[in-house]
Parts: structure tokens; sequence; C-alpha cells
């Protein structure tokens, strides 16, 4: 029987995690394990490789592809399209569960990473609120409305019915857009205006509103506009 570390690098992704431990294992070798085979002409490594370099070597790229964008890659069929897809949605999840461990929010950053791995990697539109107790702690995220490419809408009621319903002292609203373009919209000032005199008359102020971006975010409050 060879020995497993005079096999071909490509061919042993699996045996490499055994010996080495996961963290040896490159981004294109992790896909590998998960995908288990190549093509013909390619390896489960080369393949990787091939999808990888198509988001510029970037998971949270990666993390953005539809089913159909996978298996529009030759040797990626439904099974394995979604088997990448399991894999990096349980990653969110991971980032997801460790970040809400009370949070409390003391600046528009903290506002930004408590809300991030709901919002990330999205392709369409989506309207969250973080719902605050009077010390400021995240009691929870609430998710309002998801929409399409171009925009979504949030109804104050439902804002305020999550607020009343949970007992917030405070809110911070938070959209995110797509494009990358964090410049508010015209709508965005409106509907930010409406739900903050909403909420002077429910005694549940509006600490902020993020339009959020998987690299920054638009602060109206930072900026002077809330």
């Amino acid at each position: 029987m060879n020995n497993i570390l005079s096999w071909a690098e490509e061919d042993r992704p699996r045996e490499k995690l055994i010996l080495k431990g996961r963290a040896a294992l490159s981004d294109a070798e992790l896909i590998a394990i998960l995908i288990g085979s190549g093509t013909r002409e390619l390896s489960a490594v080369d393949l990787s490789k091939l999808i990888l370099h198509s988001v510029g070597n970037n998971l949270n790229e990666l993390a953005r592809l539809s089913i159909n964008d996978l298996m529009k890659f030759k040797g990626i069929g439904d099974a394995k399209a979604i088997s990448i897809a399991a894999a990096l949605e349980l990653g969110r999840r991971r980032k997801e569960s460790e970040v809400l461990k009370k949070a409390k929010v003391t600046s528009s950053s903290d506002a930004y990473h408590a809300i991030r791995p709901y919002l990330m990697d999205l392709s369409h539109e989506q309207f969250w609120v973080l719902l605050l107790n009077r010390a400021n702690e995240v009691i929870r995220p609430f998710q309002v409305s998801i929409g399409g490419v171009a925009g979504t809408v949030a109804d104050p009621k439902i804002i305020f019915k999550s607020a009343i319903e949970y007992l917030a002292s405070a809110i911070i609203l938070v959209h995110n857009h797509p494009s990358g373009n964090l410049t508010p919209s015209q709508a965005d000032k409106d509907l930010t205006k409406r739900v903050k005199e909403a909420g002077r008359l429910l005694d549940i102020p509006i600490l902020d509103h993020l339009i959020f971006g998987d690299n920054g975010y638009f602060s109206f409050a930072d900026e002077g506009v809330l």
C-alpha cells in the first residue's frame, strides 16, 4: 500500500484532513471534500479552484451564488451545489449564534456587527430592526420584511408591534443595499422620518437607521440625518 503522503495533493484532501487537521486544508480542498469528485478533465480540487477563481477566491462572494449559479460549472450537479450551499449556510449560522450574547450597542459599529450575520451575502433587500432594552442591550433582531433586488417596504405597524411584544425600550432600523451603494434614497429618508415620528408618540425612540453593505454601512445618526 502506498504511503498516503506520496499521493498527489489533489487526490487526498480527506486523508490530509485526518493526518494534519482541518486547518491545514485550503479552501479549495475543503470544497473538494464537499463535492467528492471532479470531472474527467479536472480533479475535485481543481474544479473547486475553478469555482473559487470565478468569485475572486472570496468565500463571501461564493456564498452569494445560487444553486443554479453553481450548477453552471461542468461537474457540479444539484446534489453537489446543494452541499456547497448547505456548508456555507452552516458557517453563516455559526457566526450568527456567536454574535448575540446580550450584545450592548453603544455605537453604529456595534449595531452593524450585531446585525451582520443576518444580512451578509444577500442578493435581495431585507428590512430588520434591532430591539434594545433600557441598557441598550440587544433583546433580539427582528425581520420586518423581505423585498426584491430593487427594494423592500417596511410597515411601521409591524415594526412597533414587534417592539411592544418584546418590551423594547428603543429600536435601530436596518436594511441592506445588495448593490453595495450605501447612499440613502429619498424613500429611505421618508420612511426613517415616519418611523421616528411614530416612535416619539409611542415613547420608543429610533436610535439609528443603518444601510447595510457586506463591506460597510451608512448610519443616519452618525451623518446627522436621523
